[in-house]
């Protein structure tokens, strides 16, 4: 099997099951700024841009207290509402101990992004950290894969993308890079399912078993 010289991983529904931190996380300042609930399929709908854009949009001048109250709740709640998937360090610990460059490229912005990473025990780990924050144009643009290529001066076929969403499968496309599609707790697994992922996962014990089989 091709072996890989790079990792790169997404964040929410790969590494940690924030998905209910998120949604809940949203609701909390919309009930206290809107006085409104949103479906967890709506909030889904508000994925892709960076959550300070998000947050810009729907509570206008009430921005700043909402990104503060959003972030001290994001925060808080992260031990009771989310947690790393087990095996997921030890899979993380096994490709740095083998010197490959291991990073993240996520559409969530730096501060829940480092937040996630600190909670769950891993941000020491990544040598790179590309955030939505990071680059002009969010997923599903293969900009934060290009970031990756050109530190590590790596060739688009020797990395591996490992993510949950339609989009990480679409930038991996663009960028030419092989992709892993997470689906132990993908919000969109019906969606990626009829994409063309190069290595579907349903479980972080394929996830492991594949990654030894490629470093």
């Amino acid at each position: 099997m091709q072996k890989f010289n790079g990792f790169i991983f997404d964040i929410d529904g790969t590494l940690t099951s924030t998905n209910r931190l998120i949604f809940d996380t949203f609701n909390f300042v919309a009930g206290k700024y809107l006085d409104r609930k949103y479906t967890d399929e709506e909030i889904i709908q508000f994925f892709g841009p960076t959550e300070d854009v998000i947050l810009k949009e729907l509570m206008k001048e009430n921005y700043k207290a909402a990104r503060k109250d959003y972030y001290d709740f994001y925060k808080k709640n992260h031990k009771r509402l989310a947690d790393i998937y087990p095996g997921i360090k030890e899979i993380l610990i096994q490709i740095k101990n083998a010197g490959k460059p291991l990073g993240i490229f996520t559409g969530k912005g730096r501060e829940s992004s480092v937040i996630s990473l600190k909670e769950i025990g891993v941000y020491d780990l990544f040598d790179l950290i590309v955030t939505g924050d990071d680059v002009k144009n969010h997923k599903p643009s293969p900009e934060g894969i290009f970031k990756f290529l050109n530190k590590y001066g790596l060739k688009p076929g020797e990395v591996l993308l490992i993510g949950d969403a339609p989009s990480d499968i679409k930038s991996a496309k663009e960028a030419g890079v092989k992709v892993a599609s997470a689906l132990w707790d993908s919000y969109a697994r019906e969606k990626v399912l009829k994409m063309e992922s190069d290595f579907r996962l349903y479980s972080v014990r394929e996830l492991k078993a594949l990654i030894e089989k490629v470093l």
